[in-house]
């Protein structure tokens, strides 16, 4: 059947009704797949990578199950072919017609022909390509009417271009597929990371299109299309836009006036079939009633091998449009945009919709004055915050990594999850790891969206250039194909309020400095790290952004100058503080010293691994024996430490097997029960309750210290999502389940927040209230001890007051026969922090939790916990015997979803279940995600500290 329409009404939205130019998606061809010897030949999908493609044929089980990533390596060594028959789109092409191949990305490296003809050879995965193929089709080589995609091994690729005797010698981190990962455009952690697996995926991974163009066509614009796609009336084709919103006078490097106007800066990367002198752009923004009128634009050749830039700007009023902000400070406020393109007033043009909101964002880096320093106390050196709108905000959020190893199945509702249960936790800041994707903008052209939740949301993205934990070569060819990689994504992105900065990677300013120091050579390699990261992509960026700031990598020790771009690297005056910083450290016994803590400005990675969930392990493991923490596949899973190589399993992961275990047995009772399942789940939750603490005493600590020297205004915690079921440092499991991390951090993310800092070396505790609010906050504290057993021994209540972005200490006490009750010992008894204050016009109420001991020394006493269902998948909880520290309640197999409290309507789960205090908890199903649309009540399960060792 020949194809006459290329996109269902669904898919594309408000499309306009013409007799014109056709955007046909080449995911409606007949594809096939095969290997490099065409021993396997099976039908294949596009957007698809070829493992997809394999599983779907049922060459391969699920990637993901048992010991997939070692028994499939076979498919990273061989080649794949994409083909498809190009004969159902052929009455779209004719004499008249111009034909353009789209791809908005391929993984990785290609050779494309089209009818038997070169096309292009391609070699980055995070670049879009446009071709003009007409020629090719309308006079094919024989009978060849096939679209033909050849996809390199793209390991065998690196060792090719590495064995090179004029290769460029560089550096890299190493995690499974050795010394190449820097040399290829391809998303880093495909050949392996501390978290994830190495699959090296390949295949036309993002939609793909055949956009015909043809002059003669009927060229009035009769409303605008829901994206740039697909605006071609019959003449034009737009292959990229980038709308982006600044104050007037506002640079990257220059402080935004609050009082200026706002410039609305398009531009738009155009091919057409016919030339324009004059044309003119049109952008109007509806609920504003505001439209530019005609703006004049550069000539537009006919010229369909290149896209032709055109760029405009108006102005928009200072005061007119409500600001768009993150969601925990204010409203994420977005505007509709109609962008229009008119072609020499003949009628001939284009016309999109888009979305984008008036916000500024900068990360203020500046030397603090002498003024400031005096007055508030903060030590010397550099800021390094950001403010939103002019105003300066705490940054708390997590990192993000890909959502998959294979990005061609991930869907928008799997990032909408994840983006939601950021929000949910109290997030206001995701930084998007240097080392995985490009995120996208839409579905249409990305695959998923993840940018225009974010906007939606009101959630801050911190955006990075793809590069990782190596030094990248510098020569002319490796440049060449960054540039346009970069400057695409940089113009894509723009459009986001939610986009926070631009750093030019991950982690490698350390590694240059530690580089410099030690290896032969270092010098060199500093020099290329200069050139690419302070000069090359630095530059790039700035030309064509101008609303966000630039740093050279995501831990940096910021600049002697932004403008020339001067990095400080080690030109430090010693007391001072600079830049920004990280912290990882596997000692536990160092877990909660807060003397190992870093004093900083801002914390943009710090994390401790955990287990996945037994039901994260139900998904992968496939024999009875793998479920046990030390099995051969369990370990097989934990890539803490890497093994740096290839070998299998994994000869390091008893290192991050070995930490897991010395944490737990250090502060909770060591899981050990008659059921060898229940003591693998009990084992797995804990490292989880580990986790939890840990990064609750970093946050509390960090948040601690906007109102000391340090003056610290960001805590980035190491990381969000998985990428599959394994050992990672993640709050949220593959399938969307949240760990007991996930809901500490809405707990110590909360907007006001009550915590024990205990000092073990002199037995201090000082109990602090922080506000992360640009108001003085005032409430009361509530302090409770009680005995194990869940008798209540005495209460005090203090009122507290706490200024803007600080703290106020409400108790303090050095000894612990001062700090315990009196006649009690510090094993029977815990302490109940409670807060309740005024927030945003609402009560705000948060609750910590103080033992004197260990959890392991604890004189634990059977709970009893009692869970009566309800309606709705609400359960009671209730301890009909003593405590139950850290009631967790697991929802089914199956299902994705989280627990919210009935009283405070916020996420809750894993918190001190005390006698005579009953919770409610109702599971919010997440009905996109779940498999199960119904979950018995009585599938769901409860546990805590008790069943460590007790059934």
């Amino acid at each position: 059947m020949w194809l006459t329409t290329a996109l269902s009404a669904a898919a594309i939205g408000l499309l306009p009704t013409l007799a014109s130019a056709d955007v046909l998606s080449l995911s409606d061809l007949s594809w096939t797949l095969k290997n490099r010897n065409g021993s396997i030949v099976i039908p294949a999908k596009v957007p698809s990578q070829a493992h997809l493609d394999l599983l779907e044929a049922g060459i391969i089980t699920e990637p993901l199950l048992g010991i997939n990533d070692f028994s499939q390596r076979w498919i990273v060594d061989d080649d794949w072919t994409y083909t498809a028959d190009l004969t159902p789109f052929g009455s779209k092409i004719t004499n008249d017609t111009t034909a353009l191949l789209v791809f908005y990305g391929i993984d990785t490296v290609a050779n494309i022909t089209v009818a038997g003809h070169p096309v292009a050879w391609v070699n980055n995965q995070f670049q879009q390509y446009a071709y003009d193929v007409t020629d090719h089709i309308l006079s094919p080589v024989g009978d060849d009417t096939n679209l033909t995609v050849v996809l390199e091994s793209a390991w065998h690729y690196g060792l090719n271009v590495t064995a090179r005797p004029d290769a460029e010698p560089a550096l890299a981190i190493d995690f499974e597929y050795p010394g190449v990962r820097h040399y290829i455009r391809k998303i880093q952690s495909d050949f392996g990371w501390d978290w994830g697996p190495a699959f090296v995926p390949s295949g036309i991974f993002k939609p793909a299109f055949l956009v015909t163009l043809t002059p003669s066509a009927v060229d009035a614009i009769v409303a605008p299309a829901s994206h740039p796609l697909l605006a071609s009336t019959g003449s034009v084709f737009i292959e990229e836009s980038s709308l982006e919103i600044s104050k007037v006078g506002q640079t990257s490097t220059t402080r935004a006036d609050q009082s200026a106007d706002w410039n609305v800066n398009v531009t738009l990367a155009v091919r057409s079939v016919i030339a324009s002198d004059a044309p003119t752009l049109t952008v109007a923004i509806p609920e504003l009633n505001i439209t530019s009128g005609p703006l004049a634009l550069s000539p537009i050749p006919a010229s369909t091998n290149a896209s032709t830039f055109v760029t405009a700007k108006f102005t928009v009023p200072n005061g007119v449009p409500e600001l768009w902000f993150p969601a925990n400070l204010g409203t994420p406020r977005l505007y509709n945009f109609t962008v229009t393109l008119n072609l020499d007033g003949n009628g001939a043009g284009a016309s999109f919709a888009t979305r984008s909101g008036f916000r500024t964002i900068e990360l203020i880096q500046t030397a603090y004055s002498q003024e400031e320093i005096d007055a508030r106390g903060i030590t010397p050196g550099d800021q390094w915050h950001f403010e939103v709108n002019g105003k300066t905000f705490y940054s708390l959020g997590t990192n993000i990594i890909p959502f998959d190893p294979f990005y061609a199945r991930t869907t928008s509702a799997q990032a909408r999850w994840v983006l939601e249960s950021a929000l949910a936790s109290g997030q206001n800041m995701l930084r998007v790891w240097g080392g995985g994707i490009y995120q996208p903008s839409d579905e249409l052209t990305g695959g998923y969206d993840f940018y225009s939740i974010c906007d939606e949301l009101g959630i801050l993205a911190w955006s990075e250039l793809i590069f990782s934990d190596a030094l990248y070569p510098i020569n002319k060819f490796y440049l060449d194909t960054i540039e346009p990689e970069v400057r695409q994504n940089v113009r894509r992105v723009n459009r986001h309020p939610s986009n926070a900065q631009w750093a030019g990677g991950n982690e490698i300013e350390i590694l240059v400095g530690f580089v410099n120091q030690t290896f032969p050579g270092g010098g060199r390699l500093l020099d290329e790290f200069q050139t690419l990261f302070g000069e090359f992509l630095h530059d790039i960026v700035l030309q064509e952004e101008s609303s966000v700031s630039y740093t050279d990598c995501s831990t940096t020790n910021g600049t002697l100058s932004l403008d020339p771009y001067v990095l400080r690297y080690n030109n430090e005056t010693p007391g001072f503080i600079y830049g920004n910083t990280e912290r990882y450290n596997y000692d536990p016994t160092v877990a909660f010293d807060y003397s190992t803590y870093p004093v900083a400005r801002f914390v943009n990675e710090f994390g401790w691994p955990s287990m996945p969930s037994f039901y994260s392990w139900e998904e992968v493991l496939l024999n009875p024996e793998d479920f046990s923490f030390n099995s051969t596949v369990v370990a097989s899973r934990d890539h803490h430490n890497p093994a740096m190589g290839l070998t299998w399993p994994n000869p390091n992961s008893v290192d991050g097997q070995g930490q897991m275990t010395r944490a737990v047995e250090l502060i909770l009772p060591t899981p050990n029960t008659t059921n060898s399942n229940q003591t693998f789940a009990q084992w797995c939750w804990s490292t989880q309750v580990f986790q939890s603490l840990n990064m609750a005493s970093e946050i509390a600590w960090y948040r601690r210290g906007a109102g000391l020297g340090e003056n610290n205004l960001g805590a980035l915690v190491w990381q969000l999502n998985d990428i599959w079921q394994g050992v990672s440092w993640s709050s949220i499991e593959y399938s969307g389940r949240w760990k007991v991390l996930q809901y500490g951090l809405t707990n110590i993310f909360s907007p006001v927040v009550i915590y024990p800092f205990y000092y073990a070396n002199n037995e201090t505790l000082e109990v602090l209230v922080t506000s992360d609010r640009w108001e003085t906050v005032e409430g009361s504290a509530q302090l409770t001890w009680y005995d194990w057993s869940g008798t209540q021994l005495n209460t005090s209540t203090v009122p507290f007051s706490v200024p803007t972005l600080n703290n106020s200490l409400v108790f303090q006490a050095t000894g612990l026969d001062n700090i315990v009750p009196p006649g009690h010992n510090a094993s029977d008894v815990f302490l109940l922090l409670n807060i309740t204050a005024q927030v945003d016009n609402r009560s705000v109420t948060q609750e910590q939790y103080f033992t004197p001991t260990t959890l392991a020394q604890a004189n634990l006493v059977d709970p009893l916990i009692n869970v009566t269902p309800g309606d709705d998948l609400t359960f009671t909880l209730s301890a009909q015997g003593g405590v139950a520290p850290f009631t967790w309640l697991d929802h089914p197999a199956g299902t994705v979803g989280f627990f919210q409290d009935k009283v405070t309507g916020r996420p809750a789960n894993g918190f001190y279940l005390i006698p005579g205090i009953d919770r409610t908890l109702q599971f919010v199903l997440n009905p996109a995600l779940s498999k199960v649309a119904n979950p018995d009540p009585m599938d769901f399960v409860v546990r805590s500290v008790w069943n460590n060792t007790h059934l």
